[in-house]
């Protein structure tokens, strides 16, 4: 069995990055919510859109080196080894940024996926898919035959060009949206596991 992974908010938390480059360049209020999502409302709100943007290419970048694993994260690599399961990581992102200085993403992401250990939890640099658009990475995890794909995003999954048989996982930590019946549901990469991996146990 093989399980995809989506990489940025899936595999790495960035709410208190997002948040201290926010503060250190002026652009929200320092007792604001320390969290992506209330730094990217605030900045949209207040019309700084191509900051956000520019924003995202420094965190997303050189600055990853400060985001963090989701807890949970690399425990969910150790079971599926022990269950004999592998795991791809695959991932729409740009070699670039859209604005601002040309950092490699690709590097950036490769090097926290080694910095934090993945490589020894049974994920192979082979498996790490960086694909520059979504119609790429949606066409990646079809030809990887994914048995499941877990991803922060419900409309990344609910894409008509996602592949038919792959079972939709969404990773919502912050329980911000309703249950599907396409979609499982899951709260915590401790949960993923139970739903992944525990059904495959008992059956084997």
């Amino acid at each position: 069995m093989l399980i995809g992974l989506d990489f940025d908010n899936t595999i790495v938390r960035y709410d208190r990055l997002f948040h201290r480059l926010a503060v250190e360049r002026g652009l929200v209020p320092a007792a604001l919510p320390a969290t992506k999502q209330a730094v990217r409302d605030h900045m949209r709100t207040s019309g700084r859109e191509d900051d956000w943007t520019e924003l995202q290419g420094v965190a997303y970048g050189p600055r990853i080196a400060d985001a963090e694993p989701w807890p949970g994260v690399r425990e969910f690599l150790g079971l599926c080894w022990d269950a004999g399961a592998q795991v791809a990581v695959v991932s729409h992102k740009t070699r670039h940024p859209y604005r601002g200085e040309k950092h490699d993403l690709h590097a950036a992401a490769l090097h926290f996926l080694e910095a934090h250990g993945f490589f020894d939890l049974g994920l192979s640099r082979d498996r790490v898919y960086l694909e520059p658009t979504l119609a790429e990475k949606l066409a990646r995890v079809g030809a990887l035959r994914c048995a499941a794909f877990v991803d922060d995003l419900p409309e990344v999954l609910a894409e008509a060009a996602f592949p038919a048989r792959v079972r939709k996982v969404l990773f919502d930590p912050a329980n911000a949206h309703g249950a599907s019946r396409s979609v499982t549901r899951v709260t915590s990469w401790h949960a993923c596991a139970g739903a992944l991996l525990v059904a495959r146990e008992v059956a084997a």
